[in-house]
């Protein structure tokens, strides 16, 4: 599905509406997404926004690989169905699926599965609340991969204008000869130069030309360089949207334009954006988890990696402030 800012993203559409929605969003031209880069940076933003959460007391068979396989779904899909295949099979894990039906405050009511690996013929469908459950991470099913996406496009298009800057950032004169005299004499000279000569020694004949008196070549300055989107520029805004994203998904995140003074309201407010949408993501699993645990008898916890404490010690301790 495309990113529509304005039409439901629940509604099924076809290749052509996807085009149209994703061409309003992204330009043709721009190849924003579904490149190295891109992808590069969704990765590092999902392991930054999995360490956020910490699971304890899980079952044997759910921790190590399993358990970052149920972050990774959690985190894309919003959501895991926990059933019980049985004492003779797996016994109770977790699986992504399908959810359908609603029941009369419009919730799910089936969950759907299929895993190869069963070799056991299993209900096509469970009954939320009866057989199975949902170990949920949002409120509405949806996973945090849009955030994901979001930040990791505006880091691929500033990762690849910083390449851009640092590759620029060479280039030192554009000098026009007026032939090849000069143009070769002028390569020896910039060629010493960049050896370490502490002097260049030129013919004076190169001053002027001895036919029409005209200068061998001619400078192209480049002015106003501190205009320009200078490398230092990109580096902070890179640094911005990274503390952006922390703040979006729970991280600890020092502000990046140090304020001399910062009075204790706004060091709080600051702590209170910087864990406001993970604490709707811890209590929604916490609420699932005790729903979990009491249909399957286990003793799974949740909590925050971050805690509000570290947050704010994280403002306070890097942030001159009277208080």
């Amino acid at each position: 599905m495309g990113k529509n800012k304005c039409i439901n993203h629940y509604a099924p559409r076809n290749y052509e509406q996807i085009n149209a929605i994703e061409g309003c969003y992204t330009p043709s031209m721009v190849k924003s997404l579904n490149n190295e880069v891109f992808w590069l940076w969704e990765r590092a933003l999902f392991q930054r926004a999995a360490s956020v959460i910490d699971f304890k007391n899980l079952p044997k068979s759910w921790r190590g690989s399993a358990e970052n396989f149920l972050k990774y779904c959690l985190f894309r899909d919003g959501y895991v169905g926990v059933v019980d295949t049985g004492a003779d099979s797996y016994g109770v894990i977790y699986q992504p699926g399908s959810i359908s039906g609603f029941d009369i405050f419009y919730q799910p009511t089936e969950f759907i599965f299929s895993n190869p690996a069963l070799k056991e013929k299993y209900p096509e469908g469970y009954t939320i609340g009866v057989n199975a459950e949902l170990l949920k991470l949002t409120p509405d099913y949806r996973g945090i991969w849009d955030i994901i996406s979001y930040y990791a496009e505006k880091l691929a298009v500033l990762d690849n204008a910083l390449n851009m800057s640092l590759i620029n950032n060479k280039y030192a004169f554009m000098l026009a000869a007026k032939n090849k005299q000069a143009s070769e004499a002028f390569k020896k000279m910039i060629d010493k130069v960049n050896s370490g000569e502490p002097a260049v020694i030129y013919d004076m004949k190169l001053i002027n030309d001895s036919h029409d008196k005209t200068e061998p070549w001619q400078f192209w300055a480049r002015d106003h360089m501190k205009e320009n989107y200078l490398t230092t520029m990109q580096l902070q805004d890179f640094h911005t949207i990274l503390n952006n994203f922390d703040k979006e998904v729970g991280i600890p995140s020092l502000p990046v334009e140090k304020k001399e003074r910062m009075i204790t309201d706004e060091a709080n407010s600051t702590v209170i954006d910087a864990i406001s949408r993970s604490e709707i993501w811890l209590r929604t699993l916490k609420e699932t988890v005790e729903l979990v645990n009491e249909m399957f008898n286990l003793n799974i916890t949740v909590e925050r990696t971050y805690k509000e404490e570290v947050t704010k010690d994280a403002v306070e301790n890097n942030t001159d402030r009277d208080v």
